[in-house]
């Protein structure tokens, strides 16, 4: 297929998706009208736990996702369920006494578990941010620029830099500092400095404080000299207080998502020089994940364990950032190669991971051995954020 045609067919094909299957989705699924918010947990055949936990990165990445779909496309609709998600995210999730987002409130909404884990944080500034673009709801910029303000106060490391990854519901520093079970109990990880540095991005665009500036430029380079082995061009993933590295395991779906993030921040900060140094980190990530990465059934690898061991379960959210990963490497280089592998790898997501039958994407793809048939479709961490995003930035792009 010509460069303008497989354009434009990739262009038709992820709109489609978008307004089609996972939009309406979480507006026909997920909406709780008996305790408020969205429903916490949906099965692949859609049976409903209307007990199950409410998650903080769920709301965020739904308040996220809605209020991006409505700043494209206006529809009233959208804005709705943003606003939805904003008031149970100010309502339920926000911690009147000592600010911040909660980890997990339960099925009424009432706080279950408070940890202030930064992570949560760094996704309820992202969501907030882009709500506020949306609606220009002076109260969001101001939750978002709060919770900045407690993550510099409170998790920076004034020795080391970086953040440490969690506190307690009155921020202390946590003992267990994991973001999940299967994480390493270490103060600082690539994850959380990733959607950080994610977070900032969104906020930058809206608000330009010098204070503000020297630590988002900050956070860019600590990514590039202390989390990217500049030798390897993958992530490190865990660190003790000092940068040391505490795995040789290569997260590839991080590797391909970074790439584009990080040079998305670059741009946003519209220094040239720190641009250049952005712009060789994201193409050297994306011709290691290019060679590395893409199994022989076209999916993208899960994770290369220490002993080289490969993961490759193919779980739905590295596929829909190698797409954008992909493409971002195309522009940046005019390669090809990277533009037919981000073409190739929407066929796999349609083919392996959209659930043709009941809707939205599942969590990983069939026929592997896997969890495929009881990992749910919605749940703390299945979220309308990977799926949504990579049609948006792939219409944007386009």
């Amino acid at each position: 297929m010509e460069l303008d045609g497989l354009k434009l067919e990739l262009k038709q094909k992820v709109e489609d998706e978008l307004l089609k299957d996972i939009l309406p989705f979480w507006i026909r699924h997920d909406i709780d009208e008996e305790f408020g918010g969205f429903y916490g947990q949906i099965t692949n055949e859609l049976e409903i736990d209307k007990k199950a936990p409410k998650g903080s990165i769920l709301c965020s990445r739904i308040l996220w996702a809605f209020s991006a779909a409505y700043i494209k496309y206006q529809d009233l609709k959208y804005l709705k369920i943003a606003s939805r998600a904003y008031e149970y995210i100010l309502n339920n999730f926000w911690d009147k006494e000592y600010s911040g987002v909660y980890w997990m409130v339960d099925y009424e909404g009432k706080p279950m578990e408070t940890r202030k884990q930064i992570y949560a944080e760094a996704f309820a500034i992202y969501a907030l941010t882009e709500y506020y673009k949306a609606t220009k709801e002076e109260e969001a910029l101001s939750k978002a620029k709060e919770i900045y303000t407690l993550i510099e106060k409170y998790s920076y490391d004034d020795e080391n830099k970086g953040y440490f990854e969690a506190y307690t519901r009155e921020w202390k520093l946590e003992e267990d500092l994991r973001l999940s079970d299967k994480d390493m109990n270490e103060k600082k990880s690539m994850n959380t400095h990733l959607h950080v540095l994610e977070a900032y991005t969104n906020l930058y665009r809206v608000w330009k404080d010098k204070e503000f500036e020297n630590k988002f430029r900050e956070l860019i380079d600590d990514t590039i000299k202390y989390i990217i082995d500049n030798d390897t061009w993958h992530f490190k993933l865990f660190f003790d207080e000092k940068w040391n590295s505490k795995t040789g395991t290569v997260s590839y779906g991080h590797d391909i998502e970074g790439s584009w993030l990080l040079f998305e921040a670059a741009e946003v900060l519209g220094d040239k020089e720190v641009l250049e140094r952005a712009k060789k980190v994201a193409i050297n990530m994306a011709e290691v994940s290019y060679k590395e990465a893409i199994d022989s059934d076209g999916g993208l690898l899960n994770e290369k364990h220490e002993n080289g061991e490969f993961d490759r379960d193919k779980h739905w959210w590295p596929q829909a950032e190698a797409v954008i990963g992909y493409l971002n490497a195309y522009e940046l280089t005019g390669k090809e190669y990277f533009l037919q592998a981000s073409y190739d790898m929407w066929i796999y997501i349609e083919e392996n991971i959209v659930d043709k039958e009941n809707g939205e994407w599942f969590w990983m793809a069939k026929g592997q051995n896997n969890k495929h048939d009881v990992m749910m479709k919605v749940d703390p961490w299945k979220c309308p954020y990977h799926n949504s995003r990579v049609c948006l930035e792939v219409l944007r792009r386009l």
